[in-house]
């Protein structure tokens, strides 16, 4: 009791003005707070706001002033972070943090050297400072002063001992210099430090292939092969240096080594195996594939980046079936492969069936891809196939919104296969509108003149148009049995019945597997012509084929035509 009131006292005797500086200091400091707490919670700008508060009162205090400076800088406000920054040094000129901070205002405005001299100062004052020597090194370099680089590298390795970063960053120095002797030997110093790194004899393999010091490459490699035979690495790049130098017998040598070997990298295996089937198609090529092929089935038979070289192969070698089913085994193992996946699908799309098992593999693909608008277009043009219209609808308008007009040629394909999936979902104004769209910016495209002239035959209405459009496509395509079908079914609507019978017969000749729709068709010209008995055979021969119509047994039970 008795020191509070003690307290209480001599609180009372403060002078005025010291009493009202405490208090204005609190204040500061209150508002320092919340700027700090806004700052962790990222709101910079109520931080900024706060801390400018606090500015206000204590304005020449460091720590105030450095985070001021911190929060210009994120916003790439460089000079104004460089007054702040600079008035945070000025209270205190040995804070690491303060002068760190600077640091970065100068490299952000392109003023490394400055950048640098604060970071050799910061190092020549304690040991701790140290791990800085990348920074500063990274500095050098952008300022093109490449023996302060070096010299910094060379402290750097000093500080935290050989490390491949290091070394290339130096090799890559000396060669900007022509010292090319300096960056073998930096390259020799890392294959000491670690023996058997096949990476870093590779590194220095390639400085020395691309210098042209082929021998002193393969010299290397031999001399590793020595010591660390297992290294099918070093092998393959034996193999690509005696290729170069046309040396065949000892490189094809080297690859079947290399291939034997359980422990090469599937994707690396696959590459070298992909570079060969580049290669111009000969005897001796076929042989060497022949026999690397069955080194890889025998090591490598569930590696996904082999099974897809091998589909590759059988692809090139026009066996697409095989080439599917490799592709198919690939994806199994790993889905996330876009180039195969689309190889499988448009395969699987050419083959003209089994859409089912295509909607697998679109599904799968807008899973793992979904940021792909051709996968999306290839889901909804199976699910169009399936009679699945409105899902249809909703992979093709994904594809169209991802694709943002971007793919011209995709986007007119989209726009098509829209007008199918509505006409499909019972929308046929919707439909005849997309129809429209495409014909605006492609007035030959093949696929909407068909459906088009097909689906406005069906409705009975505007049949002028459809007859212009499925003569433009007959004209063009004579025996396309499709495009036949469609003119016929338009002249009959027309009730032009000798020239629907015509078309018809051409469409039945040049299809190797005409539908029930199209034998139904025929029926139904030859019964409108008269030969009712001739309508009645090729209904029945209809019955039980594809997209015939919801009357075909009527027509068949009653022997008559029905609409």
């Amino acid at each position: 009791m008795m020191l509070i009131t003690l307290s209480a006292f001599s609180q009372q005797k403060l002078p005025k003005k010291e009493r009202k500086k405490q208090l204005e200091e609190a204040k500061a400091s209150r508002f320092f707070i919340e700027g700090q707490r806004f700052l962790m919670q990222e709101d910079f700008d109520r931080a900024y706001f706060y801390f400018q508060k606090a500015r206000e009162i204590t304005p020449n205090e460091g720590a105030i002033n450095f985070k001021i400076a911190e929060i210009l800088l994120r916003a790439n406000r460089i000079d104004n972070a460089m007054e702040y920054g600079m008035k945070a040094v000025e209270s205190n000129p040995e804070n690491k943090y303060y002068n760190l901070v600077m640091a970065e205002a100068f490299t952000k405005q392109n003023e490394p050297l400055k950048a640098a001299e604060i970071l050799e100062n910061l190092m020549a004052n304690t040991e701790e400072n140290q791990n800085y020597i990348l920074d500063l090194a990274s500095l050098y370099l952008q300022a093109g002063e490449f023996d302060k680089g070096l010299d910094a590298l060379d402290r750097a390795e000093e500080y935290y001992g050989m490390a491949e970063q290091l070394t290339v960053q130096k090799q890559r120095i000396y060669l900007r210099k022509n010292d090319l002797k300096s960056a073998i030997k930096e390259g020799e110093k890392l294959i000491d430090s670690q023996p058997g790194n096949s990476q870093y004899v590779l590194n220095l393999v390639e400085i020395l292939f691309n210098n042209g010091r082929t021998d002193q490459a393969i010299a290397l490699i031999q001399k590793s092969l020595n010591n660390y035979p297992q290294q099918p690495e070093l092998q393959l790049a034996a193999y690509a240096l005696y290729k170069e130098k046309s040396e065949i017998d000892i490189a094809e040598e080297l690859i079947k080594e290399a291939f034997s070997n359980p422990d090469l990298d599937g994707e690396i295996v696959a590459q070298a195996f992909a570079d060969i089937l580049q290669e111009v198609k000969t005897d001796r090529r076929d042989r060497l594939l022949d026999e690397l092929e069955n080194k890889m089935l025998l090591n490598l038979p569930n590696d996904p980046n082999v099974l897809t070289v091998l589909g590759d192969r059988k692809f090139f070698g026009n066996d697409r079936e095989k080439a599917i089913e490799l592709y198919k085994k690939s994806i199994e193992i790993d889905p996330a492969n876009a180039p195969v996946l689309q190889g499988i699908i448009t395969s699987m799309f050419e083959k003209g069936k089994d859409f089912d098992q295509i909607e697998k593999y679109t599904i799968l693909a807008v899973d793992e891809f979904p940021e792909k608008a051709e996968f999306w277009f290839f889901d909804g043009t199976a699910k169009l196939a399936l009679k699945k219209g409105d899902e249809a609808l909703a992979s093709l308008l994904k594809s169209r919104e991802i694709n943002g007009g971007k793919n011209k040629q995709l986007d007119l394909l989209a726009k098509g296969q829209l007008g199918d999936a509505f006409h499909l979902s019972g929308k046929k104004d919707e439909a005849f509108d997309a129809y429209e769209a495409v014909l605006k910016e492609n007035p030959e495209d093949e696929h909407v003149l068909n459906n088009y002239a097909y689906y406005l035959s069906l409705e009975k209405k505007n049949l002028d148009k459809a007859k212009s459009m499925s003569s433009q496509l007959v004209n063009k395509f004579p025996k396309n049995a499709t495009y036949l079908d469609t003119h016929a079914w338009v002249l009959f609507q027309l009730k032009d019945y000798e020239g629907a019978k015509k078309y018809m017969e051409l469409a039945l000749e040049h299809d190797e597997s005409p539908s029930g729709v199209m034998w139904e068709h025929y029926g139904d010209i030859l019964y409108h012509l008269g030969n009712r008995n001739d309508a009645l055979s090729y209904w029945k021969k209809a019955e039980g084929g594809d997209e015939t119509s919801e009357v075909l047994i009527k027509k068949i039970k009653d022997r008559k035509y029905y609409d």
